[in-house]
């Protein structure tokens, strides 16, 4: 059994819906991020950075932080959404997530979202960057039905749940006709669904 240890987030969405789509059996120990329990020390042992998400793979007497690294294992443990023969290109678009579209996203949501008023160079500079990463997302999925390729990844997993905060980018996904169309098609997905609704709260996923 897994435990997903993990607060109500893209990064944490991202392994609820990996772990729905692979029917692993699993339970979610909510973190507080809020209270700041991501830096109590029992979390920091198993999160040396103290984020969100972990899992405990309680089979294997394992724990993994960080989401890529999380989806990684989990594709391989369960052989699926991570071809053993595309995983050079999965990892290309997995890691450009990591690196490039959660964290520019993420600075967004801080000054344009939570913080808006405070900085108006850091507003401009991560709007301008987060609808350049729509454009990019766009410009791979005319090439492609998903990012690595015709076959729904791990890297698609780790993308949707940061563009499923498109409302508050207010960067407008609707412009973006690949993008949405490959939006609408995970969307509808039934172990999306599940897995986005993380806290079993009823959450729906955002329509485009």
């Amino acid at each position: 059994m897994i435990e997903l240890l993990t607060a109500n987030t893209p990064n944490g969405k991202k392994i609820s819906i990996m772990l729905e789509e692979i029917n692993f059996e699993y339970k979610i120990t909510k973190i507080n991020i809020n209270n700041e329990e991501q830096f109590k020390p029992d979390f920091k042992k198993l999160s040396p950075f103290c984020k969100t998400p972990v899992i405990i793979d309680h089979e294997a007497k394992l724990n993994l932080f960080e989401s890529g690294a999380i989806l990684i294992y989990l594709g391989e443990k369960s052989g699926k959404f991570y071809d053993k023969d595309q995983r050079t290109i999965i990892n290309q678009w997995l890691m450009g997530q990591m690196a490039y579209v959660g964290p520019m996203l993420g600075q967004h949501h801080q000054f344009h979202h939570y913080n808006p008023g405070k900085s108006k160079f850091g507003e401009n500079r991560y709007f301008k960057i987060s609808e350049r990463i729509y454009k990019e997302l766009d410009e791979r999925l005319s090439l492609s039905n998903f990012l690595a390729g015709k076959d729904y990844t791990i890297a698609d997993i780790a993308t949707f749940p940061w563009i499923a905060r498109h409302e508050w980018h207010d960067i407008g996904l609707k412009k973006f006709s690949n993008l949405t169309r490959w939006y609408e098609e995970i969307s509808k997905r039934e172990a999306v669904k599940k897995g986005y609704d993380i806290l079993k709260k009823g959450e729906p996923v955002p329509k485009p």
